[in-house]
């Protein structure tokens, strides 16, 4: 082989890229299948369900959307693997059914409501290596076929694969080809600041990719947390599925007659199908309308995820792109289980409607900038005008009037948005590979719960109880904090002082902590008291901090969603019981206070809320100021309807803070 030819046996970029969109497009249909078989099921009793019965059918709802969740975080580090490499992620996917040949034949995917057969075909998609669970009723595929070839070739072609675990071991396989050819510098030449991140979205797969242990880690949690996990794996979707069954059929025996899903359509599609065949028509105007909506909501979240890959961090737009895409889900949520108790239409009696998930024709990224914000807001404004008409049409509807005033008020925040100029930052070095023991191990101690490391010019603090795991630390400093291994963990002299200060300062829980040695000043209070409310999650409180009198420091991550263990710190509790309370709540009084800093103190009431009383700013998790205020009561058992702040739901609930 002479120096022009191309090594054909390893991997091109163009290859690996292509075999990562397909690994995007299947996270992406795999996540809208899960979300449409949780759409179909019923709602509680007043839906014909026995108490038992209303109570697991709730649970599984909830089971089934973490799962379409985390698939979510899937495809997020597929994206960031993608843009590290240099290229565009694929946002977009075809339409339900897939075509024979786009995936191998073993994978079926196409959109069907909760039934024993579908639960059985999930089991079969997420099933370990090795497994023998079969694939449901009614998803055997088309035809079978080969898509691999058998000798190398320039033009990507893709791969076949019996499990999507598999098909991730092959992609890292290749990915270590491309790297060794290359160097880590040449393959991960991609601007990591344009890959999603922590600071945008809260999902366990927006980690930036930087290096080969980085993607490689990637891979192995998807494998780990869903397809390919181990069969004994506790947590995983195969196991998480599996649960659902052993219920579904226990319920079913005591109760033949349990149908715990309404009959939406298989594959409903919004116009006569070229192709009848899996097909169903929505023919019944209301149910095509709110279908519609949903999917024109479905195709402007797919747009706004593809814009903010093309904004560098750190920009003001590119999270409040996220979060106006995370608003159109919820609100596409709403529309879909409308649908699913909407008849379809006279050619199918029986069956009802159901969200279609229909794609773009193309949802590349449009260039950043004004001209692509005032395509969002023009869009925006449609769909809340369509949303509104179709809540008057039907004002008994609670889903849709609830759709109505989210798509609403997203539609309010995209068009006060005023576009900043993007300015890009300088791409951070590559990392440098760091040994699991970079030395000695320093002297360390435990306090009260309170890990003590003496570095040569600061005492490095760690406290486990308060950290939410944000990974400012383990990302900003790999080198002194190292996840992932056994013993010592903490190494505060591999990087200058100054830098390991401020990321103990970018610490929202106060979980890392510190005294400096060297004379220089210790840490000390905000110029302004600030309570972050984050999207779906705690409020992240900066100020001179008393809790019930005692002084914790100038950080803290304090429980809004009711359900923290150690109570009134977050313990990232909101994750497990799916809260969704909104980062983005409406603008109270923001009259500017006399004094801005001060004393904060926060005295958490028994079974109640948190009184706060001091100088505080309560922003947006955005950023926006939502109330200035000397004294309030902040909501912490996650039902108040006026959050931030409490309206007295805790003891209608019958909340309870110990």
């Amino acid at each position: 082989m002479n120096d022009a030819t191309p090594d054909l046996l390893a991997p091109s970029r163009e290859q690996l890229v292509h075999a990562l969109h397909e690994a995007a497009e299947l996270e992406h249909n795999l996540m809208c299948t899960y979300l449409y078989a949780a759409f179909s099921l019923k709602s509680g009793e007043k839906e014909g369900l026995t108490p038992e019965e209303a109570a697991a059918v709730a649970r599984w709802h909830r089971v089934i959307v973490d799962v379409a969740i985390e698939e979510m975080g899937h495809l997020a580090a597929v994206w960031n693997i993608t843009v590290a490499l240099g290229v565009a992620p694929r946002v977009g996917r075809n339409n339900f059914p897939l075509d024979p040949g786009y995936l191998p034949a073993g994978v079926v995917v196409k959109l069907a409501p909760f039934s024993p057969a579908t639960l059985q075909h999930f089991i079969h998609l997420e099933r370990p290596e090795g497994s023998n669970e079969p694939d449901g009723e009614g998803f055997a595929p088309e035809r079978n076929f080969v898509r691999a070839v058998g000798v190398p070739r320039l033009t990507p072609m893709g791969l076949d694969y019996e499990t999507v675990g598999a098909f991730y071991m092959t992609l890292g396989d290749r990915l270590r080809s491309f790297v060794a050819q290359l160097g880590e510098r040449g393959a991960f030449c991609g601007d990591s600041s344009l890959q999603l991140s922590h600071d945008e979205i809260d999902l366990d797969g927006a980690r930036p990719v930087v290096c080969m242990k980085t993607a490689l880690a990637a891979f192995d949690a998807i494998v780990l947390q869903g397809e390919g996990a181990p069969k004994d794996s506790v947590g995983s979707h195969f196991a998480k599925f599996v649960a659902i069954r052993a219920e579904y059929q226990a319920l079913r025996t005591r109760n033949p007659a349990f149908v715990p899903a309404h009959p939406a359509a298989h594959n409903p599609v919004l116009r006569r199908p070229p192709r009848p065949e899996g097909r169903v028509w929505i023919e019944d105007e209301q149910a095509a309308e709110t279908v519609d909506l949903a999917s024109a909501a479905y195709g402007l979240m797919l747009r706004l995820l593809a814009y903010t890959y093309a904004i560098p961090r750190p920009n003001s737009q590119k999270a409040l792109a996220v979060d106006l895409a995370i608003g159109l889900m919820r609100a596409l949520a709403l529309l879909a289980e409308r649908a699913a108790r909407l008849p379809a239409g006279p050619s199918n009696p029986g069956c009802n409607a159901g969200v279609s998930f229909t794609a773009l024709r193309d949802s590349a990224a449009m260039p950043p900038g004004t001209s692509a914000w005032r395509f969002f807001v023009e869009r925006f404004a449609q769909l809340s005008t369509a949303a509104a008409a179709l809540a008057a049409a039907s004002s008994a509807d609670e889903r849709t009037s609830a759709a109505a005033r989210h798509l609403a008020s997203l539609a309010k925040r995209a068009a006060d948005f005023v576009v900043e100029p993007i300015t890009r930052a300088p791409a951070p070095p590559l990392p440098q590979a760091v040994s699991a023991q970079p030395g000695q191990a320093p002297a360390s101690s435990i306090e009260n719960g309170v890990e003590h490391v003496e570095g040569e010019k600061l005492t490095l603090m760690y406290e486990t109880k308060r950290c939410i795991h944000a990974r400012f630390c383990v990302t900003g400093a790999p080198t002194v904090f190292l996840a992932n291994v056994k013993g010592a963990w903490l190494y505060p002299d591999t990087i200058g002082v100054e830098r390991l200060v401020e990321i103990a300062h970018a610490c929202p829980s106060g979980a890392i902590r510190y005294l400096r040695k060297d004379g220089a000043s210790q840490e000390t209070a905000p110029p302004v008291n600030l309570a972050a409310v984050r999207e779906a999650g705690p409020y992240a409180f900066r100020g001179d901090l008393r809790i019930d009198g005692a002084a914790i420091g100038f950080r803290a991550t304090l429980c809004r969603c009711g359900a923290s263990k150690n109570k009134p710190f977050c313990d990232s509790s909101h994750k497990e019981i799916g809260f969704g309370a909104s980062g983005e709540p409406d603008t109270r009084s923001t009259d500017m206070l006399a004094t801005r800093d001060g004393p904060l103190a926060i005295d958490p009431q028994v079974d109640g809320p948190l009184r706060v009383r001091g100088n505080l700013e309560v922003t947006s998790g955005t950023g926006r100021v939502v109330a200035r205020i000397t004294s309030a009561n902040l909501c912490r058992c996650g039902g108040s309807q006026s959050k931030p702040f409490c309206d007295g739901s805790h003891a209608r609930i019958g909340f309870k803070s110990g």
